[in-house]
């Protein structure tokens, strides 16, 4: 109980209603073994910075709460940079960080994978959005490899 009224009380404070404070305890109980200081309060202010706003951090966390579980430096930053420096804008990565926040759970080898693969067949300029990211392997190597 000692760690879970200021988690609960934090969500709550992000805009998550009692549901999907339900669902994103339920979803990921290790919530509970972060620090608010030192690991959550951290991500949700990256989150802000790169662009969501308070009602799309809250629909993040509870669609994927285990983002709050990835490091910073070791996978969410490298990942973003990843995309910005193929040419995606701030927009487009704040649409599928909100909409599909799981895609950062991806293996940065299978994103580099991906991005090679449409940079080579010249389907990267005109993929104006990282969907890509969200299809599977068959399904992707069916759209993208196979052409």
């Amino acid at each position: 109980e000692e760690n879970l009224k200021p988690r609960v009380q934090w969500l709550k404070e992000l805009g998550m209603n009692g549901s999907q404070v339900s669902k994103t305890i339920t979803k990921c109980p290790m919530l509970f073994g972060r620090s608010l200081d030192e690991n959550l309060r951290p991500k949700v202010q990256w989150l802000r910075e790169l662009g969501l706003d308070d009602s799309q951090v809250a629909m993040t966390i509870t669609k994927f709460p285990n983002l709050v579980n990835y490091s910073l430096e070791k996978n969410l930053k490298p990942k973003v940079k990843t995309l910005q420096e193929h040419g995606f804008s701030d927009t487009q990565i704040v649409r599928v960080l909100s909409a599909a926040p799981a895609v950062f759970s991806r293996s940065s080898s299978r994103w580099a994978h991906r991005l090679s693969v449409l940079q080579a067949s010249g389907a990267l300029k005109s993929h104006s959005s990282c969907s890509f990211l969200t299809l599977t392997d068959a399904t992707f190597a069916a759209r993208f490899e196979s052409a």
